[in-house]
Formats: structure tokens, C-alpha cells, sequence
């Protein structure tokens, strides 16, 4: 007799006080502000050096210098941060959000930029050598009329 008036009270307060769960779907979840989630690239800053790909305990970053592409295994992921802290330009970052679940394995890849394409160098024709020995010659000379001047 005594559990059911425990359980009579315990039923009378939870029908006039406020839900204690969430309305998940409906209501966005709020992460606390240090909470892990995922690994972001601003792959716009990323210079490829691979230093995330070498500190990631659980090997779930790998990176191709050559064909410029960031990839991510996000099951393997652990979340450690370690990535973020040591990357040199600090293109990466930890979203609050977590990944969406997922049935089959799944490796993100960012294609990043093309390089910079690299300034061509003048070509250096035989009139132009005679015109930069002429250049030196003239400078020289210069050079040794001014000393001769000033002693």
C-alpha cells in the first residue's frame, strides 16, 4: 500500500511540472561550446604538408600532395583534435555538429586548389647577354671615374 501512494506522488508530480526530455526533432540540440564533433578544412589555406595526416593516432587523415586532396575517414575519426592543434596554418577546425550516421563506410575527400602557376623566367638571347655585359661594363666603368674623382 505504501509503494502505490509513493507512486501515486511521483505520477501527480510529473503531470504538472515540465518534460525533462527534448523534443529532439523538433528543437535543434544545443552542444556545449567545447564539445568535439568533426574535423573541418578550409582547404583554401591548406598547404599540404601533412603534418595532420602524421599526428592522427587512428590514421583517418591521409593527404596527397600531389594530386592536392585532403581525405577523411570519419568511422576512424576519433575526435582527439590532435590535427587542429598542429596544424601550421591552423586550416583545420572542430565543428560542434556531428557527422550524420551513416551504413556504409564513408572517406570525405577535398580537392583543393590548382598551384600557383610559376612565373616564367625571360628567355636569354644572345642580343640580350651583349646588352647586360654592355650594362656591367658601363656601371663599371662609371664606378672607376667616380673613385679616380674623389682621390
Amino acid at each position: 500500500m505504501a509503494s502505490i501512494m509513493k507512486f501515486t506522488g511521483l505520477v501527480l508530480k510529473n503531470l504538472f511540472s515540465k518534460p525533462v526530455t527534448k523534443n529532439y526533432p523538433a528543437e535543434e540540440r544545443k552542444f556545449p561550446e567545447r564539445s568535439r564533433g568533426s574535423v573541418q578544412v578550409d582547404i583554401d589555406q591548406c598547404i599540404f604538408c601533412g603534418s595532420c595526416q602524421r599526428k592522427c593516432p587512428s590514421s583517418a587523415i591521409t593527404v596527397d600532395r600531389a594530386a592536392r586532396t585532403w581525405s577523411i575517414d570519419r568511422m576512424g575519426c576519433v575526435q582527439c583534435e590532435n590535427c587542429v592543434n598542429n596544424c601550421p596554418k591552423k586550416c583545420l577546425h572542430m565543428d560542434v555538429h556531428y557527422t550524420q550516421p551513416e551504413y556504409t563506410k564513408v572517406t570525405d575527400t577535398v580537392q583543393g586548389p590548382p598551384p600557383a602557376p610559376k612565373p616564367e623566367k625571360p628567355e636569354l638571347t644572345p642580343e640580350k647577354i651583349a646588352e647586360l655585359k654592355a650594362a656591367a661594363a658601363a656601371k663599371k666603368a662609371a664606378k672607376a671615374a667616380a673613385e679616380a674623382k674623389n682621390d
